[in-house]
């Protein structure tokens, strides 16, 4: 199984990119590969329509480290860990995301890479408009 470390610098401060990205009001508007539509809140568990279908997300509770780490119940009943953080950068803040290979092909991992870089991409040119 392989990772990689997908990431971006954003030219805004890092707590400001974290209250964003944190914020699941903001999700459908830049992580596509996660959320496509509104999310409903059920406690602290968030229910989302995603490109995989219906799953269920939990993230980490809110934390003054920049983590965003949260599982994702995928519609078979599996649960994926994804690593998420936002780290200070001497231009801003840098947004990294650990994207596993898991039991996926190595043209669906290299799909899912290029799907995390375009939702870092479009948080980048959100944030940064």
């Amino acid at each position: 199984m392989q990772s990689r470390h997908v990431h971006v610098v954003i030219a805004r401060p890092a707590g400001e990119v974290y209250e964003y990205a944190a914020d699941p009001d903001h999700l459908s508007g830049w992580a596509a590969g996660l959320a496509q539509g509104e999310v409903t809140r059920d406690g602290d568990l968030l229910l989302v329509d995603s490109p995989m279908g219906a799953v269920t997300v939990l993230f980490a509770p809110r934390n003054p480290f920049g983590v965003l780490d949260h599982d994702v119940a995928l519609p078979d009943g599996t649960t994926v860990h994804n690593p998420l953080r936002v780290l200070n950068h001497p231009d801003g803040a840098e947004v990294v995301f650990t994207v596993r290979q898991l039991g996926a092909t190595d043209a669906d991992f290299e799909r899912d890479v290029a799907a995390v870089a375009a939702d870092l991409n479009r948080l980048k040119d959100l944030l940064e408009a």
